[in-house]
């Protein structure tokens, strides 16, 4: 088979003799990649210093989102230390990146990692994993008393937020590559549900450190740790379901978690009626119950990603 390719793409693209392309066929669509030997690393330039509307580490971290390999800071004059402190903090922040040239007016940085080699999946499950292990620390302190591993929940978190920026950057990538979306074994819509679950998973991050800030905040008697206790490890539950059934897109556990959230909201709705109107607690008692099923929200969010089975 013989097939002709326009020339601007074929320049556009750096493509000379014997260089292998991949041919995919959809029921209405052909798709012509590079092959991983034949693609170019894709490169963006940032002119420094930049305008005063912007600052360098949001430039930095937008070009890494949107899967750029090799980022150039190129300077017209000598980049401050503070911009210096600010990119070599975004390297620690962004997963995947280095420095690997610099001098007085220029800092290149780029992306190390084989992108084929990563998992949208293991990195959510990453991101689960490590939620979870904060919500466990940080609803444990309501019955030890021994607060000061809430300290520790903002600093943790910081590694949900990595993560996130490396699962943002796969499936934007993904976007745009046909042939990385078929390494992933992604469609759009799957895309798609991947960047609402990858948001909903940062916002349960953060969520959590609300949570270990308010209960370091609050001064409740052991009755009322006890109730918020046995009021939050219910969430256990409905984590576990939602994020199984949105990686292996199974519809039954996916029910099995909304139904759970469904029955505590229910629950916390019948102890804000009970106590509310008769002041029996502090409002920062009921704030924590708020925030309890705010994060339960994010959890069962994601399985509401779980499309249904249809015959």
């Amino acid at each position: 088979m013989l097939v002709s390719l326009p020339i601007e793409w074929v320049e556009a693209n750096g493509l000379e003799k014997s260089d292998e392309v991949e041919l995919e066929t959809g029921t209405n669509s052909i798709s012509i990649t590079l092959t991983g030997s034949s693609r170019p690393p894709k490169e963006v330039i940032i002119e420094y210093p930049v305008s005063k509307q912007e600052n360098i580490s949001a430039d930095v971290t937008g070009a890494y989102l949107l899967g750029y390999d090799v980022i150039k800071i190129k300077g017209k004059t000598a980049i401050s230390v503070e911009d210096r402190e600010k990119i070599r903090a975004l390297m620690r922040r962004l997963v995947g990146m280095e420095i690997v040239d610099e001098d007085a007016t220029n800092v290149n940085v780029q992306f190390l990692l084989d992108a084929t080699t990563l998992s949208p999946d293991k990195i959510l499950k990453r991101m689960s994993s490590i939620a979870l292990a904060l919500f466990r620390d940080t609803v444990n302190s309501l019955t030890s008393s021994d607060n000061t591993v809430l300290q520790t929940i903002p600093t943790r978190d910081d590694e949900i937020d990595r993560q996130y920026f490396l699962l943002v950057r796969l499936i934007r990538s993904a976007m745009v590559d046909k042939r990385l979306a078929t390494v992933f074994n992604l469609g759009n819509i799957d895309i798609l549900d991947y960047r609402i679950a990858a948001n909903l998973m940062e916002t349960a991050g953060d969520t959590i450190v609300e949570l270990a800030n308010s209960i370091q905040e609050i001064s409740s008697s052991k009755a009322e740790s006890k109730k918020l206790h046995l009021l939050a490890v219910e969430i256990e539950d409905i984590h576990g379901k939602a994020i199984n059934s949105f990686i292996e897109n199974n519809r039954l556990h996916a029910i099995e978690a909304i139904t759970a959230f469904r029955n505590y909201q229910k629950k916390i709705s019948e102890i804000r009626s009970s106590l509310e109107p008769k002041k029996q607690v502090s409002i920062q008692f009921l704030n924590l119950v708020y925030t309890l099923e705010k994060l339960a929200r994010c959890w069962a969010d994601i399985a509401d990603l779980v499309k249904p089975v249809y015959t």
